[in-house]
């Protein structure tokens, strides 16, 4: 349905980075205006200019927010005006936890009491979210497969269990129940991190089996090609492939991928990109941008919890100048203005999934044992389980491989 391969045009100039935040800001305002308790909401000058313990709601980027003595001190604007919002020491536990789950940079409703001076205190914060939906369904049982960083060219990539998992997709591995799922499988999507790439971590060239980035696309390419011809393959690239670092990400270049589309057909899409398969949507995005909520949120340890914040800010990437690169493009492809039925990321390693109001968020886990870099961030993969959806039912059954 979408991918922003063909429509990056970014120069990096001030102009763009001006323009890209006006863009963000407006998209997510229309959002926000389209529900009810927002509809109404006032500009920040509006706010400003009113009598003193007048009540209204504002829509505005946060671009700073500071804890201190139990308070939280939000510095937020719009497009004319910007103003000091406080959350209170009094404020109620519900406020204080969603003022915990602030983004910078992200774009919400703040209802506020206007004092004397030109202070707003916050009575609730209001999220763009999306609303409760019925879920688009596959008329017939066919299942994809969501799986990412494979990081291919790595010591520590299992080699052993992707053969398992080859062989499985070949119905040549795995007990009744396993090939009777396996018999089901039309769609493997990978949501990126391919290969491990060359100097992407402090030190990754002591963990590298392959340290040439074009020889590990020709190993992925051995292991891809086997997969049966009636499953269609999708790839998007993730942080650790040759697309560019910063986001959205064109799709992984033909020259990487050649060896590969020699053998067999795939389909190789930008990150993040929405495709439709037998009527369900899917949004598939590598998901670099978790790390910057699992770091700086507090209670974001299952990566299924992180990427529900990131649906309820109707944003990929909120927060700026953290460990995401973004590029200035003039419109920003992260707004997620498409509510999917499948919201499917990696890059964290760790398998998980969850349903928040009608979507099913899948984090697909990893084919990679831990790193001295996951270790030193204290990160434990989980490696070699599958998570597999049946697009009738939108249920996930894990496989397990390891």
């Amino acid at each position: 349905i979408d991918s922003p391969s063909d429509k990056l045009s970014s120069s990096g100039t001030i102009e763009d980075y001006l323009q890209y935040f006006r863009d963000r800001f407006k998209r997510i305002e229309k959002l926000l205006r389209q529900r009810l308790d927002v509809k109404s909401a006032a500009s920040i000058m509006d706010a400003l200019k009113a009598p003193s313990n007048t009540k209204l709601k504002i829509i505005a980027m946060i671009t700073e927010k500071r804890e201190s003595k139990q308070r939280i001190i939000l510095a937020v604007e719009d497009l004319q005006a910007n103003a000091t919002v406080l959350v209170p020491q009094n404020a109620s536990q519900e406020l204080m936890k969603k003022s915990q789950l602030l983004l910078t940079d992200q774009i919400v409703c703040l209802s506020v009491l206007k004092t004397r001076s030109n202070l707003l205190i916050a009575e609730d914060i209001i999220l763009p979210d999306i609303a409760q939906r019925p879920q688009h369904k596959a008329p017939v049982p066919v299942y994809a497969v969501l799986t990412s960083d494979m990081h291919i060219g790595s010591t520590k990539f299992q080699r052993e269990t992707f053969n398992r998992f080859i062989l499985w997709l070949n119905g040549k591995y795995g007990d009744g129940k396993m090939r009777e799922i396996a018999s089901h499988v039309k769609y493997v999507l990978i949501a990126g991190d391919i290969v491990d790439g060359i100097g992407v971590y402090p030190n990754q060239i002591k963990e590298l089996a392959i340290k040439d980035v074009h020889e590990q696309y020709r190993l992925a390419a051995k292991y891809v090609e086997q997969i049966p011809d009636y499953i269609e393959v999708v790839m998007i690239p993730g942080n650790h492939d040759t697309s560019r670092k910063a986001l959205p990400q064109p799709a992984i270049s033909d020259t990487f991928l050649k060896t590969l589309q020699e053998s067999r057909s795939v389909c190789s899409l930008g990150n993040p990109c929405l495709l439709s398969l037998h009527n369900v949507e899917i949004l598939m995005y590598h998901g670099r941008s978790l790390d910057d909520i699992i770091y700086t949120v507090p209670g974001m340890e299952h990566p299924d919890k992180a990427m529900k914040l990131l649906l309820q800010s109707r944003h990929l990437a909120p927060v700026y100048g953290g460990k995401t690169m973004l590029s200035p493009e003039n419109k920003d492809f992260l707004v997620i203005e498409h509510v999917p039925d499948i919201f499917h990321g990696g890059h964290v390693h760790v398998l998980g999934y969850s349903n928040y109001r009608g979507v099913l968020v899948v984090n697909s886990g990893c084919w990679q044992e831990q790193t001295d870099y996951m270790r030193s961030l204290g990160l434990v993969p989980t490696p070699g389980r599958v998570p597999v959806i049946d697009l009738q039912t939108l249920e996930a059954t894990v496989v397990s491989f390891s």
